[in-house]
């Protein structure tokens, strides 16, 4: 008969794995972590709200700035680009996204909860209120601007692979390589002295690069929860499941790879655990 000093440590150590015990520890977490979670509800829905406006800027031919670029889609998208730069830049600098983290995307926070930089309970609520903002921002752009979104070069602003029998595949590589890509970079800047000051212009700087070079192969998502965004708002959900997939796997095996170079090379400089409230 197992004795009740026996069960008693039987019962701490299955503690963490209780559903009660979980539930408990995400109403603490939501309790005490609130603004910040609303800040990674804030960064989806202002990147849908400032792409969808600028997507209709740049492409619609009602507008000036369309008619100024011409028929140059590199021109177009260059000027997305330096938009989605600037906004990266200004969103990761302030200081509630510095407490947060500024993830803004599920897979970026899956990718920093498998290194151990934000807690399991934080990053539930972070992917929660990550698809909450991007849902309210995509459906109220998409009522805001209809009378232009529906125009073919914009097509609501949905991510969609490029056209061909074998499109979703080279959309679901790109994505895969994008989200690897920046999920490393962002990473090893995070970890250097020198370069942890400038991890937000490498983030901007990246998807500008991405959105001219890599848009017309997956429409450059990057982020599962801006795909849905604008997908559920519209009604179109054109292989919606490989922004799900390519991302969140590429970000999710790029940090488990750059936990074990860490330990390797014993890096000394670490980012915190997110949210930082001294940040």
């Amino acid at each position: 008969m197992p004795t009740r000093r026996a069960f008693l440590r039987w019962k701490a150590s299955t503690n963490a794995f209780c559903p009660v015990g979980f539930a408990s520890e995400l109403l603490s977490a939501l309790r005490c972590h609130w603004p910040y979670y609303l800040v990674e509800a804030a960064g989806p829905a202002t990147f849908l709200i400032v792409s969808s406006a600028a997507a209709v800027v740049f492409h619609h031919p009602d507008s000036a700035v369309a008619r100024t670029f011409g028929p140059s889609e590199m021109g177009q998208r260059v000027g997305l680009g330096l938009v989605i730069a600037v906004l990266i830049m200004a969103m990761a600098y302030s200081p509630w996204g510095k407490r947060s983290g500024a993830h803004f995307n599920p897979a970026v926070t899956l990718g920093f909860w498998q290194i151990g930089h934000i807690r399991t309970a934080d990053a539930v609520w972070y992917v929660a209120f990550q698809f909450a903002g991007a849902l309210a921002a995509g459906s109220a752009m998409f009522h805001l601007l209809r009378p232009w979104f529906g125009y073919p070069a914009i097509h609501y602003n949905t991510t969609r692979p490029i056209e061909g029998d074998y499109g979703w595949l080279w959309a679901l590589l790109a994505e895969t390589g994008i989200s690897a890509a920046f999920m490393l970079l962002l990473l090893r800047a995070l970890h250097s002295a020198q370069l942890k000051a400038w991890v937000g212009a490498l983030a901007g700087l990246m998807l500008a690069v991405f959105i001219v070079f890599e848009g017309p192969i997956s429409g450059m998502s990057l982020n599962p929860a801006r795909s849905t965004g604008t997908a559920a708002a519209a009604g179109l959900a054109p292989a919606l499941w490989l922004y799900f997939v390519g991302p969140l796997l590429a970000m999710w095996a790029a940090a488990a790879w750059f936990g074990r170079y860490r330990a390797r090379k014993a890096l000394a400089e670490r980012p915190p655990v997110y949210p930082d409230a001294t940040a």
